[in-house]
């Protein structure tokens, strides 16, 4: 089962990451809105095997391939979906995942019927250039190393808040974590496009056993406000460095937002 899980998170990403690099409005909402229940079936599986008392774990052995046209995307897609059916379980959990992934690849198979959804993908071209904007090189360096780090941060809360909430009884943890994970999942998607846009979509690192499995929850919430902490900082850096009224109240607005992550970790202390 911790295989099937593995496939899964695997599938999560590359269905996620697929929708930041494509560029029509679209085909991008539908594929994020199929990568949040791939996360939905991650979250019941796991639930499953830790109620048959195993144990799954955030390994992962894939590559995000740079394709070049929205049809290279969905044909992987496809092979991906595909490829994982056989390794769900005979169950009633299964069977709605199967289901699921059906009705997805009918809907990628739409998408390749119409040649006008072909665009070329610019996703992985390196440009570094942020639309029709003349930012200085300092600026997109900024903003490069930036979105690097907070993508691989947001991508790491989401899983560690998730892996925490499938082992707690409690309601306020409970509550706390999916609060934490819904917003982690914005920051993500926002940054992963913003990467697409600049040129430099790539995965976050894999995460590392000891990053998840914590010993100390209290430290661990300390730590998570520290950190919270420093991205206010690097947010407050960067919209001050970016000469530009849109991304700085963006950045901003994320700000805030980490603001109030704050005070929600503190309710687990």
């Amino acid at each position: 089962m911790n295989k099937t899980y593995q496939k899964k998170h695997e599938l999560w990403l590359s269905i996620n990451f697929a929708s930041f690099a494509i560029n029509d409005e679209a085909i991008k909402s539908r594929l994020y809105d199929f990568s949040q229940i791939a996360f939905r079936h991650m979250k019941w599986l796991a639930n499953d095997i830790l109620t048959s008392g195993d144990n799954y774990n955030y390994d992962r052995d894939m590559m995000l391939m740079k394709r070049e046209s929205v049809f290279e995307i969905i044909e992987a897609l496809i092979s991906e979906v595909k490829a994982i059916e056989s390794s769900y379980p005979q169950s009633i959990l299964g069977q709605r995942i199967k289901t699921d992934d059906a009705y997805l690849i009918e809907y990628l198979y739409e998408v390749l019927k119409d040649n006008r959804n072909n665009e070329i993908i610019t996703a992985f071209n390196m440009q570094r250039k942020w639309e029709d904007k003349e930012l200085e090189k300092e600026q997109i360096d900024a903003l490069t190393l930036f979105l690097f780090e907070e993508s691989y941060k947001e991508y790491e809360l989401i899983l560690v808040y998730a892996y925490m909430q499938a082992r707690t009884d409690n309601k306020l943890h409970f509550d706390v974590f999916q609060d934490l994970i819904d917003e982690s999942h914005f920051h993500l998607k926002s940054f992963g496009n913003m990467m697409a846009k600049l040129g430099i979509l790539a995965l976050p690192r894999e995460l590392h056993e000891m990053t998840y499995v914590v010993k100390d929850l209290n430290q661990f919430v300390k730590d998570g406000i520290a950190e919270e902490e420093a991205a206010k900082v690097m947010c407050k850096e960067l919209s001050d460095a970016i000469k530009d009224e849109e991304l700085s109240k963006f950045f901003d607005f994320i700000n805030y937002q980490e603001s109030y992550h704050i005070e929600l970790m503190k309710k687990l202390l």
